[in-house]
């Protein structure tokens, strides 16, 4: 999920979501405020004020807008493959290279999981997300199964295992300088998807 997902806001509402997005992006959650917020949509704050109560308001509109942006992508998703799906989504998670802008998101949604902590309203939206991934995971796998390309597994316990790891490849490439781990941590992703997930010809 991007800044892909705004590239051509619909109303009032989506483009000041948007510009919540790249003023989040551009200053992370401590240094966001509505007046930033306001220099990206180009209009008055109190048009903000109209439609929402705050920076918190804002941020957990617009992280709920692209999970919801998410699940649809993925309802629409054109790939028959349950393999090529799975590892798109691995793909996605352990890109060895990335651009500044989704450098910069995975570090804001790192400092965004840390309010969770004490911040109820994001621990709930997380807890919402990881289930949305874990959800569309399980049912990548289960297809797969079914399809006879995945052995008999576990999808659920498939579902967390990925989601764990993705997620402490997130926490890790977003707080340290190098990413010269990443190529054995995917290398050892792989090898337990051959050995625990995709059927063998045998």
């Amino acid at each position: 999920m991007s800044d892909d997902v705004f590239d051509d806001p619909s109303g009032t509402r989506e483009e000041i979501l948007a510009a919540t997005y790249q003023a989040l992006v551009e200053h992370g959650y401590a240094d966001l405020t509505i007046e930033r917020i306001g220099d990206e949509l180009e209009k008055s704050q109190s048009l903000i004020y109209h439609h929402y109560d705050g920076k918190d308001d804002l941020v957990l509109s617009c992280l709920e807008f692209m999970l919801e942006r998410f699940e649809a992508t993925m309802a629409e998703d054109e790939l028959d493959d349950p393999r090529d799906r799975l590892e798109r989504v691995v793909d996605w998670m352990l890109a060895p290279e990335l651009d500044s802008e989704h450098r910069q998101f995975f570090a804001t949604t790192l400092e965004l999981r840390a309010r969770a902590n004490y911040d109820s309203a994001y621990r709930d939206h997380f807890t919402r997300s990881d289930r949305t991934f874990d959800r569309r995971i399980a049912t990548i796998v289960r297809e797969g199964i079914e399809q006879g390309e995945f052995r008999e597994c576990d999808p659920e316990a498939v579902a967390s295992t990925l989601m764990t790891l993705l997620t402490g490849a997130l926490f890790r490439r977003s707080s340290v300088d190098d990413t010269e781990w990443l190529e054995g941590v995917r290398e050892e992703v792989d090898a337990y998807l051959e050995q625990c997930v995709y059927a063998t010809d045998e």
